[in-house]
C-alpha cells in the first residue's frame, strides 16, 4: 500500500466557473461532491430541458473548452443565498440567482464580458440532482464521479515540457500527493482509502482543450492534449473515482492506494 495525502479539495458549484476550496467534505456512497456542478450556463439552443434533464456535451455550456477568458473571472457562488459574485478584475458584480431577473443579468454579463459568438446570451440552468459533469454523457454512475489529480504526475509532465504546470489547469475535485508520477493511471480498479472512506478508481481522465488555458493568465499557452500524447502516448491526466463507502475527508488526511 502507498501512503497518500489529500492536498486540496475543490467544489465547482457552477460548471465552467471558479473552484470553491473546501477544508472538508462529507461523501455518500454512489454520489459526487455535494454541490458540485449542479448549475451551469447553457449556451443558446443547447437543447437542455430542466424538466427532463439529459447529459449533454460540454461544449453546449459556457466552459473553458471554448472560452479561455473564463479563467480571468474570479467567481463565488453561495448555494444557500443563491448569490453569484463575479470579479472581472475591473469591477465586482453581484447577481441574485433566486430571481429570473438576476439569472438573466448574470447570463448577459457573461455574454458581454466573454464576447460570446452565440446569437443570444446563455441561460442559467439547474435540475438537481442532475450534475453537469464532463463525463455525465457516459453513464449515470459517471455523472457522480469525482475527479482526482496526482500532483506528482502534474510536476513530472511539467518537467518533461520544461515548464511549471499549475494543477488548477485540470480542475480536479481532489488533489493528492504521495504516489509516483502516473501511478494512478495504472491503478484503475484499485481504491483510495481514507479512514472509512473508500474511493474506487473507475477510469482515467482524458483531457480536452480546456487544459490548454493557463489559469493564471487566461491564455491558451500549451496544447496539452497534443503534448500529453507526444510525451506519454495518450491524453490522460488524473482519474475518476466513485464513492464506495462514505464518510468525511479533510484536506491533509492521509490514506492508502489499495490494489
Amino acid at each position: 500500500m502507498t501512503d497518500i495525502t489529500i492536498t486540496r479539495i475543490n467544489r465547482f458549484p457552477i460548471k465552467g466557473l471558479s473552484a470553491e476550496r473546501l477544508e472538508s467534505v462529507q461523501l455518500t456512497a454512489g454520489d459526487g461532491i455535494p454541490g458540485d456542478r449542479l448549475y451551469g450556463f447553457a449556451r443558446h439552443n443547447s437543447g437542455f430541458d430542466p424538466q427532463n434533464p439529459k447529459p449533454l456535451p460540454k461544449d453546449r455550456f459556457v466552459v473553458l473548452l471554448k472560452e479561455a477568458a473564463l479563467a480571468g473571472l474570479d467567481t463565488q457562488f453561495n448555494s444557500n443565498t443563491q448569490q453569484l459574485e463575479i470579479n472581472s478584475g475591473q469591477k465586482i458584480s453581484s447577481f441574485d440567482i433566486q430571481t429570473q431577473d438576476g439569472r438573466i443579468a448574470a447570463a448577459t454579463f457573461l455574454f458581454d464580458e466573454l464576447q460570446l459568438s452565440d446569437p443570444e446570451p446563455p441561460v442559467f440552468v439547474s435540475s438537481a440532482p442532475h450534475r453537469f459533469t464532463d463525463v455525465s454523457v457516459v453513464s449515470p454512475v459517471m455523472m457522480n464521479a469525482i475527479s482526482v489529480v496526482n500532483i506528482a504526475s502534474v510536476k513530472e509532465l511539467g518537467k518533461r515540457l520544461g515548464t511549471e504546470l499549475n494543477p488548477a489547469r485540470f480542475r480536479a475535485n481532489i488533489e493528492i500527493d504521495g504516489l509516483d508520477p502516473f501511478e494512478e493511471l495504472e491503478a484503475v480498479g484499485a481504491s483510495f482509502k481514507f479512514g472509512d472512506v473508500t474511493l474506487r478508481l473507475i477510469s482515467r481522465t482524458k483531457r480536452c482543450a480546456a487544459t490548454e488555458v493557463n489559469p493564471e493568465t487566461a491564455e491558451r499557452d500549451l496544447k496539452l492534449p497534443y503534448l500529453l500524447r507526444k510525451e506519454l502516448g495518450h491524453m490522460d491526466m488524473g482519474v475518476y473515482v466513485e464513492v464506495v463507502s462514505g464518510g468525511t475527508i479533510h484536506q491533509g488526511d492521509t490514506g492508502q492506494l489499495v490494489l
